[in-house]
């Protein structure tokens, strides 16, 4: 005699569920009775504390072999950008998402910029500042106007090196026309 479909669901749900508590014991039998706590814990929040502020990270020095004077430093192996002032202040440095054809170690000039454009793999992108080109390709940086920074697709060649939008916007009013970027490994 066949049984129903629900007669078969109400005793699959039984046994995983004894399945579940059974492992659930085993866990616990073998768990420490007196878990060692961290040496240092933050309190609760919610208890009148107001919650703990993390030191932020300091940023990574400019690469001594980038030269002098105001510079974009684009590091490959490095993911990150440095905009140097010839003023001396700390650099805005961010991170990237290096394009699949990456530009040679040297020395360039920004040779033009677009504000908003579609970038070689398809996406809308913003605050474009090309700085030299590789095998044909345009290499420089932007922005996809979505806000993300995905890898890109290694079976496309694309010379876009990706940014946040925020530093994004900082890369267009400081790589003017002509501003220095140098490439380092």
């Amino acid at each position: 005699m066949a049984r129903s479909s629900s007669g078969i669901v109400a005793g699959l749900t039984a046994a995983a569920i004894a399945a579940i508590g059974f492992l659930g014991y085993q866990a616990s039998a073998t768990a420490p009775a007196h878990p060692a706590k961290p040496a240092a814990q933050a309190p609760a929040a919610g208890q009148n504390q107001p919650p703990a502020k993390q030191e932020p990270a300091k940023p990574t020095a400019v690469p001594a072999e980038s030269g002098t004077g105001t510079r974009v430093v684009y590091s490959v192996s490095q993911k990150r950008v440095w905009l140097v002032q010839e003023d001396g202040k700390e650099p805005k440095t961010f991170t990237v998402m290096p394009s699949t054809v990456h530009p040679a170690p040297g020395s360039y000039m920004v040779v033009s910029r677009s504000a908003t454009v579609t970038g070689t793999d398809g996406v809308p992108i913003e605050h474009v500042v090309r700085f030299t080109t590789t095998d044909g390709i345009a290499i420089g940086f932007s922005a996809r106007v979505d806000g993300t920074m995905p890898e890109p697709d290694a079976t496309k060649k694309t010379g876009g090196i990706r940014m946040a939008r925020a530093d994004g916007d900082a890369m267009w009013a400081f790589a003017t026309r002509d501003v220095k970027v140098v490439v380092v490994a």
